[in-house]
């Protein structure tokens, strides 16, 4: 007798959701998968958060100092950056929010939200003077889990109801976003995520709403 194998069943990492008032489920939504990939149901995914990061002088600067790229990192938000001199080698970095966030020197790699080097000029900057770094609104497209990512989609998010493939182009796709239960065996994890970094995703996705059994 033939054996069948139905693969993995749509849903199949539910243990419970929220019902809607009207019978729908509180618990999904519809989402664009992206990342040239085809994704089990079960895997678990990021958002694509954040997108390029551009630096520019701001006018009025006495100092002539050029920073490099700029990178981003797994705190970065969408907005502007200020960077904000406050003698010649040394600076503060603003956030979107406004919130004064690590102080770096020239010459040095600066790390936090973002990743950058100011490298200074023939004329020494003054306090006052300083960068814009502008960092693009992410798409909000979700993609497998992929905690080397600096663009949101290292931080876990939700997880795929059914399976997609995308390796075309972006797909629609549900996703579980909240009020969720979800069975651990049936998820999809990066290959050889490591004990502390899944249980830090798990606790993610708590904070979420989404408690992974």
């Amino acid at each position: 007798m033939p054996v069948l194998n139905d693969g993995r069943r749509p849903g199949a990492h539910i243990i419970s959701e929220a019902a809607g008032a009207t019978g729908g489920m509180r618990s999904r939504e519809v989402g664009v998968i992206t990342g040239t990939a085809k994704l089990l149901n079960g895997t678990v995914l990021g958002q694509v958060a954040v997108g390029a990061a551009v630096a520019a002088a701001k006018g009025g600067n006495t100092g002539n100092a050029t920073i490099s790229a700029v990178t981003t990192g797994p705190g970065t938000k969408a907005g502007i950056y200020s960077v904000e001199f406050t003698a010649a080698t040394k600076f503060d970095v603003i956030d979107p929010d406004g919130f004064k966030i690590k102080s770096g020197a020239t010459g040095v790699a600066y790390a936090d939200d973002l990743g950058f080097t100011i490298t200074v000029g023939a004329t020494p900057m003054v306090a006052g003077d300083g960068f814009n770094i502008t960092v693009a609104a992410g798409t909000k497209k979700y993609k497998a889990l992929d905690l080397a990512a600096a663009d949101g989609s290292q931080n876990p998010s939700a997880i795929l109801f059914g399976e997609v493939d995308a390796t075309a182009g972006d797909k629609n796709g549900v996703v579980n976003v909240r009020e969720t239960e979800a069975n651990d065996d049936e998820l999809v994890w990066p290959e050889g995520i490591s004990a502390p970094a899944k249980a830090a995703a798990i606790a993610a996705l708590a904070a979420k709403g989404i408690i992974v059994r």
